[in-house]
């Protein structure tokens, strides 16, 4: 696998290194030795398959606090997407930046989104599907997100939002959100930060 760090520190593209023949090709898409090596979180807890009828379709801004962030390892296998991750960590000098990329079936390619960073794609095309490794289980009272068309962060989606779910079309904006770390030290995140 070729690993290549995106602006946000931490979260990688991860391209494959084909070994064709006449057969067609064979690649690794995940090792554990070779995340860790990149100081990824290599654990994986659940495998999650999304399978979208129509290009437009929106899904997040979407991440867990503590006591299960998660990292992710995203990839499309039919269709394409347009992938995004939100920095959401204090410390880093990326905080509230976002960075977007293609993925789709043609290209093959990978985003890892480390913890604490929100999640998020349109899908580019009708049946579009997409599967991804999370680090943690799927835990509710952990789980919030972020508005996809906040000002904060001035996401310019390819495509008009044709299908959102209510959930992701009603998240709050994020001036009114405890930042990861309020949120792991237990702040309510239902409640706006005064």
């Amino acid at each position: 696998m070729i690993f290549t760090e995106t602006p946000l520190k931490g979260a990688f593209l991860v391209d494959l290194e084909e070994r064709g023949d006449e057969r067609g090709f064979f690649a690794r898409t995940y090792c554990a030795r070779e995340f860790a090596a990149h100081g990824l979180h290599p654990a994986i807890a659940q495998c999650n398959l999304s399978y979208n009828y129509r290009a437009g379709t929106l899904r997040g801004m979407h991440y867990q606090t503590a006591p299960a962030p998660e990292a992710k390892l995203v990839r499309c296998t039919r269709g394409a997407i347009y992938d995004v991750i939100i920095d959401l960590r204090p410390g880093f000098n990326t905080y509230r930046q976002h960075f977007g990329v293609e993925l789709s079936e043609h290209n093959r390619r990978a985003l890892y989104v480390p913890e604490h960073c929100a999640h998020g794609y349109q899908t580019l095309c009708d049946g579009t599907e997409v599967i991804y490794q999370v680090s943690e289980f799927y835990t509710p009272g952990a789980e919030w997100g972020l508005r996809y068309d906040d000002p904060a962060f001035g996401i310019d989606w390819p495509v008009p939002v044709t299908v959102i779910s209510g959930k992701d079309r009603t998240w709050p904006y994020f001036a009114l959100l405890p930042t990861p770390t309020q949120l792991d030290a237990g702040v309510n995140a239902r409640a706006p930060i005064q």
